[in-house]
């Protein structure tokens, strides 16, 4: 009778050293992982999204200008 009570007292106590020593830090640690990887890939989206501004904007100016002064001229013979 006594022995099996110090059986489940171990069980119990192996179970709470599991739980508090085991899997509450790998959660704690997974959900910092996570979080660590999620800020920086906002951090490269929002960084990409900064190269591509002055790329577009230089792109619609070539663009613009491009149109105005083009290669062709267009004229009337005259006779």
């Amino acid at each position: 009778m006594i022995f099996r009570i110090l059986f489940y007292a171990f069980l119990v106590y192996l179970l709470y050293k599991l739980v508090f020593d085991f899997i509450i830090p790998v959660y704690k640690t997974t959900r910092q992982v996570k979080k660590g990887f999620r800020e920086m890939h906002d951090r490269m989206q929002e960084h990409m999204q900064q190269q591509q501004q002055p790329q577009q904007s230089a792109r619609s100016k070539s663009e613009t200008s491009n149109t105005k002064s083009g290669d062709y001229i267009e004229f009337e013979e005259l006779k």
